[in-house]
């Protein structure tokens, strides 16, 4: 199990997932609720790892939660292209409603921000890169 972390300066995404890429936890938190968040996560599920994406500007945050998490590992992973997965992944996952319906998935846009979305793309991809 791994705990993930999209960090952003406006709000950051946040994901428990499985080696099977089941999602136990994810929610979207404001930066500076997100080191109290992640130690209450990591009581909660005790993760083999805590990943965090390397985005701009999230040098901060990374700081405070290397300070916040010592003993739990914490690995640095790129973002590339995590914004599109996970925008993809909430429209599978959140089926269209209404008018919505008649739009094709490409052309859907979320009706809410989708950072633990991005969260759990980081955690997928940490999982593909375990079984390599």
């Amino acid at each position: 199990m791994v705990l993930a972390v999209d960090p952003g300066r406006v709000r950051c995404g946040i994901a428990v997932v499985t080696d099977e890429g089941k999602a136990l936890y994810q929610a979207i938190v404001a930066p500076d609720g997100l080191v109290e968040e992640v130690r209450r996560l990591k009581t909660q599920f005790s993760p083999q790892v805590i990943l965090v994406g390397k985005g701009t500007g999230s040098a901060p945050l990374i700081e405070a939660l290397e300070k916040a998490v010592e003993e739990t590992p914490l690995v640095i992973m790129e973002e590339a292209y995590t914004s599109e997965a996970a925008r993809r992944l909430f429209v599978q996952e959140n089926p269209a409603r209404g008018w919505q319906k008649l739009l094709p998935r490409a052309l859907r846009t979320p009706d809410r921000p989708y950072d633990d979305y991005a969260a759990r793309i980081l955690a997928d991809r940490w999982w593909q890169l375990q079984r390599r």
